[in-house]
């Protein structure tokens, strides 16, 4: 019998992870800082403290990229150090069971490597399956995935945008945007650059974003940020428009709604009919992004729903399909394990 069971969902930006004992979720940015290229100097939040400040003799990485494993030997490492932190002060992670969240639209070589990232690390898992993304999306919100009605979820994540319908337990039909809250924070810097001569970080994009960013309008709210002045190369500091964080956002806005129009464009007619019912579900740590749900709504008419705290909707449904037993059947062995054991 199992000693304990794991939920895992490692994202781009963040990874949480589930402890079934302690009933605990644990969500932390998915960084690692590495010094000298060897010596493990901080992972998770510690590390995204890090980020943009470290000297030349400490790399700080994201080791997810696009919703797959890109970094596998940091990401073992990381892995390892957060299945840890989460059972601090006390608990057990060896012998246990451990589920993870995979992207559908990607490669069972992808798929795989989020199993041989438990099976290859110092956890000695019992047991490894992998949940599609948005099956676990759905749990977490609320809907009955295993029900013939059909249900949409938009998952607007860091670096991709996951628009999916779900009916009796699958995925009707599923598409993955590479666009996504990093692609906001780059045209913040790009925009702030060409119009102020300033050159600001990503980190200090996000906060722009977080306070400024609307999705259907933009006021006249500012925010003073720090940075680098262009011409002189002296550090300055500047306010910021909404006005800008508008203009730098809405082209990627308006592409993600035109890829959620046309998964409703594909779906097949019975459930579309069913979606018209149950509206649209956003989740995802973007999803929070100012007015995004209004915008859905004038684009596609349909009633919208965010849940709380929807960065967090994957991790609580993976907690209901190792804990319940009408959502064991949702999880499962990656096909080319399957064939190759």
């Amino acid at each position: 019998m199992a000693q304990n069971v794991f939920g895992i969902d490692i994202g781009t930006s963040s990874i949480r992870i589930y402890n079934k004992n302690q009933e605990t979720v644990l969500n932390e940015k998915n960084v690692i800082a590495i010094q000298n290229k060897s010596t493990i100097l901080a992972i998770g939040d510690e590390a995204y403290d890090m980020f943009e400040k470290a000297p030349d003799s400490i790399c700080v990485s994201y080791p997810v990229k696009f919703g797959v494993i890109a970094d596998i030997k940091n990401m073992q490492a990381l892995f390892e150090g957060m299945v840890k932190r989460s059972c601090t002060p006390k608990g057990t992670y060896k012998n246990s069971d451990f589920c993870f969240a995979v992207p559908t639209d990607i490669t069972e070589v992808e798929k795989r490597a989020f199993y041989e990232l438990a099976e290859a690390s110092k956890v000695r898992a019992r047991k490894i399956t992998v949940v599609e993304k948005p099956v676990a999306d759905g749990v977490g919100v609320g809907i009955g995935v295993n029900s013939p009605k059909g249900n949409m979820i938009v998952n607007f994540g860091a670096d991709t945008t996951e628009i999916s319908v779900l009916s009796l337990g699958g995925i009707v039909i599923s598409r993955l945007v590479q666009l996504g809250g990093n692609r906001l924070d780059e045209n913040i810097c790009s925009l702030v650059r060409k119009q102020y001569n300033l050159i600001i970080g990503m980190k200090t994009a996000e906060q722009l974003k977080k306070y400024l960013g609307n999705a259907t309008e933009y006021t006249d709210e500012v925010m003073k940020v720090y940075g680098r002045d262009l011409v002189t190369g002296l550090p300055v500091i500047r306010e910021i428009s909404s006005e800008t964080v508008y203009q730098a956002t809405h082209d990627v806005l308006t592409n993600i709604i035109a890829d959620i129009k046309m998964i409703l464009e594909h779906t097949p007619p019975e459930l579309a009919a069913d979606i018209i019912d149950t509206g649209i579900f956003l989740t995802g740590g973007c999803a929070m992004l100012k007015n995004f749900d209004k915008l859905v709504h004038q684009e596609t008419d349909l009633s919208i729903n965010i849940p709380d705290k929807p960065d967090e909707c994957v991790v609580r449904g993976i907690a209901k399909i190792v804990t319940e037993p009408d959502y064991a059947e949702l999880a499962y062995i990656p096909r080319e394990k399957v064939i190759n054991s």
